[in-house]
């Protein structure tokens, strides 16, 4: 009996112990099943890390010409702007470190007529051949300066004089061209420019073309939609006028058939003088103005000085020249319609 009971107990150790076994080989896929997790990982942030890398490299000069690409580009393109965000983009003078990222770019993009005085200058420096340039407004159907035929006029009488040599070169050097540069605030001349970037990037990267180009309709699209949304509402508009601190809505006025009347020139340059001041005071007051239009990027005291003169109020719009409140280029240019529409119909 003993025996038997000694049989049976070694029979119970043993069958435990398989089990044990059984348990631990079992146990052996989910050791193999983490690295496997682990090796997938890696492959997930290389694979992240290659799409990173196949992107097109795009710098552009400001912030509209950056909602361009990226409305065309979306996901394929790796976009850095040259002009830092809060700068006034008339002013700028780039460094060398603000040029860094033109330099291993493959596409640039500029807007031209004369908003970018430096961009030759600064291709020259960077010298990198193999870089596709784009001149955004090429095309265009573009505005003259009202002043470029007056300053043209004054550098005759004063050839003698040094500097002031280019048409629109400002008291501090700027030298600006002889069109109104603010395509982009057109929707109009907006489609220009991003046909030219879509031209760019297909260039850049054929195998993506009909990408660019499809993206590039649809954005067209929208543009138009937001165009017809407010045509009808500016024709039916009995005044047609309205004042800004900056005269940067000379395309918007054309696409609308509306006028702007400013306290700055196209390029936001020097403070009006007295005279100049008087007659705009003449003017809100002759045409019932409730609303002064300012701008961030450029001093709104004069402006203020207007209104406060009027009795006007200041609303602020938006010229794209730098990113503002987390808007796209399609929400910012619907903002400036809507209240440009108000001030007309008296709802500001």
């Amino acid at each position: 009996m003993l025996k038997k009971w000694a049989a049976m107990l070694l029979c119970l150790i043993a069958a435990v112990n398989l089990s044990a076994c059984s348990n631990n080989q079992g146990s052996t896929p989910v050791a193999t099943t983490a690295a496997e997790e682990s090796s997938t990982t890696e492959s997930s942030a290389e694979q992240t890390s290659a799409a990173e890398e196949s992107k097109i490299k795009v710098t552009v000069t400001f912030d509209a010409m950056k909602e361009f690409v990226v409305a065309v580009g979306k996901d394929k393109v790796d976009i850095s702007t040259v002009i830092p965000a809060g700068t006034e983009a008339h002013d700028f003078e780039p460094k060398a470190q603000d040029l860094a990222g033109i330099s291993d770019a493959k596409v640039f993009v500029y807007n031209g007529l004369g908003m970018e005085g430096w961009v030759e200058e600064a291709l020259s420096a960077v010298n990198n051949t193999d870089l596709i340039v784009v001149e955004a407004s090429k095309g265009a159907d573009v505005i003259e300066r009202e002043t470029a035929s007056e300053d043209h006029e004054e550098d005759e009488d004063h050839e003698e004089e040094a500097g002031h040599e280019e048409d629109g070169e400002d008291e501090d050097g700027h030298s600006h061209g002889k069109y109104d540069p603010h395509l982009w605030l057109s929707l109009k001349g907006a489609q220009t420019e991003v046909k030219n970037i879509t031209a760019a990037l297909a260039q850049a990267d054929p195998d993506n073309k009909e990408y660019y180009v499809q993206n590039c309709n649809d954005y067209i699209s929208q543009l138009e939609s937001l165009y017809n949304e407010y045509i009808g509402k500016f024709q039916s508009a009995e005044k047609k006028t309205f004042v800004t601190g900056h005269a940067a809505f000379g395309y918007l006025c054309r696409d609308f058939g509306l006028e702007q009347n400013s306290v700055r020139d196209i390029f936001a340059d020097g403070e009006p003088s007295a005279q100049q001041l008087a007659q705009l005071v003449e003017y809100c007051r002759e045409n019932n103005v409730t609303t002064i239009f300012a701008e961030e990027m450029v001093s709104p005291a004069v402006s203020q000085t207007l209104a406060n003169e009027v009795g006007a109020a200041v609303e602020t719009v938006y010229t794209i020249e730098s990113a503002q409140d987390d808007m796209t280029y399609l929400e910012r240019m619907e903002s400036n319609l809507s209240k440009i529409y108000d001030s007309l119909t008296g709802n500001s």
